[in-house]
C-alpha cells in the first residue's frame, strides 16, 4: 500500500509515520507535503511521470496556506482520504454522513489502525474509493466554526507547581528543537504541551495569526514590520523573540488583512 502524507508539522508526520511503520511494515509513504500549493504540484507530477496514485491520503485540515479542501477544487483526487485534525468528534458528524474516516490529533495508535481497517474492508470490497460531498463538507464545517469555543487558558509547569495563565497574557507561541512554547506579555516563557498545529485549532484567529509553521504572533506582539526578501515579512516582536520572526510568502496578504482589523 501506497500513502501520501499532507501535513505541516514535522513533528506530526515524523509520528504518523512511525505509526505506519508500526502497523503495517510493507507500507510506503511515498512523500509528504506541507501545502496546498505543493500538494497539488506533487499530484500532477506524480501523474505526468505515469506513476500509480496513492491507494491512501492521510490529510491535515489545517495547513500553512489555507484548508486542505481547497486541495479538491484544484486536482482531482482518486485515492482514499483520511483526515486529520485537532477538532472534537461532534465537529466531524460531516465526514461520517459522507464515508470519510478522520483522526484526532494527536493520532493514536489505535484510531489509526481503525482507519486502516476501515481502508483494508473497502478495498477487499473494490470499493477502496469513497464518495466525496465537498459543498456539504464545508457546509458543515463553517457551521461548526461558528459555534466553536476557543481556548481561554493553559495550565503550564513553573518549577514544583502548576500555574493558570489566560490567554489575554500571551505575547506568542513558537517553537524550540522538538517543543512547542509560548512568551507571555510580561516576558516569561513556558512550555506547551501542544504542536502548533494543534494550538492553531485551539486559539481565536482574530486574536491570533500564524506567520510560519514554527510561530504565532498576537496583534499587541508586532512592534515592527519590514519588508524582507521573497516577498516576506520581517516582524520585531515584543518581548524580545531570539530568532527570526517571518511572515511566509502565502500568508502575507492574510497577516496584513488580520493586522488591520
Amino acid at each position: 500500500m501506497n500513502v501520501l502524507i499532507v501535513e505541516d508539522e514535522e513533528l506530526a508526520v515524523r509520528k504518523l509515520i512511525r505509526l505506519l511503520q508500526e502497523i503495517e511494515p510493507s507500507l510506503t509513504v511515498l512523500a509528504s507535503t506541507a501545502s496546498i500549493e505543493e500538494t497539488v504540484d506533487w499530484i500532477e507530477s506524480n501523474r505526468q511521470q505515469g506513476h500509480a496514485e496513492p491507494d491512501l491520503i492521510f490529510m491535515d485540515i489545517e495547513l500553512a496556506d489555507g484548508q486542505s479542501f481547497a486541495i479538491f477544487e484544484q486536482v482531482d483526487i482518486f485515492s482514499t482520504i483520511i483526515f486529520t485534525t485537532s477538532y472534537d468528534e461532534y465537529a466531524l458528524q460531516a465526514f461520517k454522513v459522507n464515508s470519510i474516516d478522520y483522526l484526532l490529533k494527536p493520532v493514536q495508535r489505535e484510531e489509526l489502525e481503525r482507519g486502516l481497517r476501515k481502508y483494508h474492508d473497502l478495498s477487499a470490497r473494490a470499493q477502496p474509493s469513497l464518495p466525496f460531498n465537498l459543498d456539504q463538507v464545508l457546509q458543515a464545517w463553517r457551521n461548526q466554526m461558528q459555534t466553536k469555543e476557543y481556548r481561554k487558558r493553559f495550565l503550564v509547569r513553573q518549577g514544583q507547581r502548576l500555574l493558570s495563565v489566560e490567554v489575554a497574557e500571551i505575547a506568542f507561541f513558537f517553537t524550540d528543537e522538538r517543543f512547542s512554547f509560548f512568551k507571555t506579555h510580561a516576558g516569561q516563557k513556558f512550555l506547551v504541551d501542544y504542536t502548533l498545529d494543534e494550538l492553531t485549532d485551539m486559539l481565536d484567529p482574530d486574536l491570533f495569526f500564524r506567520i510560519s509553521r514554527g510561530v504565532i504572533v498576537t496583534h499587541a506582539s508586532v512592534e515592527q514590520i519590514q519588508p524582507y526578501f521573497g516577498n516576506r515579512l520581517a516582524l520585531g516582536l515584543k518581548p524580545v523573540f531570539e530568532k527570526e520572526a517571518l511572515v511566509s510568502r502565502e500568508k502575507v496578504s492574510d497577516f496584513k488583512k488580520w493586522m488591520g482589523k
